[in-house]
């Protein structure tokens, strides 16, 4: 970058987000461009769901493979549907409950050095973009569009997931990937 002009950091941001974010995480000084994974998560999630919200009718199937549909599903409940079956309080419960944690991922990630534990940060915005890409839905529709859905013939169904799933998912197993590397990293 030429100038420390917060216009001209602005400008070399947005012309080149891949080398900033890379520049940026490679200081050190933060996990914090990592957010920017995290708002593109939320970006696809919420553009795969009003694309599924445009084209399917509740509960209208589309099968792509013979083990594989999408499939337009509201959860109100959390994963498998985890007291979806409650009078309507778990909406706010879980909306309480993601913001609380995305603070503290925000907090966490501001204190972690991405060079020293790549996978940790990256398994942290991966869980807080699916998680705010849930929350938007609850906020927004009272509940979860779901529409990925595997099953084995008609009688085993995997509970349907979506973009949002998938991203805590993944955060989730680098999570504990990075718990078994971290008794033999080296600490200084």
């Amino acid at each position: 970058m030429s100038t420390d002009k917060p216009d001209s950091l602005l400008s070399e941001a947005l012309a080149h987000p891949v080398e900033t974010v890379r520049r940026q995480l490679m200081s050190g000084a933060t996990a914090l461009p990592l957010l920017w994974l995290s708002l593109f998560i939320i970006l696809v999630d919420q553009a795969t769901k009003l694309w599924v919200v445009a084209v399917f009718q509740l509960y209208e199937r589309l099968t792509l493979l013979p083990i594989l549909e999408f499939t337009r599903l509201h959860n109100t409940g959390a994963a498998f549907s985890f007291l979806a079956e409650e009078d309507g309080w778990q909406r706010w419960f879980f909306v309480v409950l993601a913001a609380i944690v995305s603070i503290g991922i925000t907090g966490w990630l501001r204190k972690l050095d991405p060079r020293q534990q790549p996978l940790l940060c990256l398994g942290l915005a991966c869980i807080l973009g699916g998680a705010l890409g849930n929350v938007i839905d609850r906020l927004l529709h009272g509940h979860v569009v779901d529409f990925i859905h595997f099953h084995w013939g008609e009688r085993w169904w995997f509970p349907a997931f979506n973009v949002a799933d998938i991203s805590i998912t993944a955060g989730a197993g680098l999570l504990m990937l990075d718990a078994f590397i971290e008794p033999g990293r080296k600490t200084k």
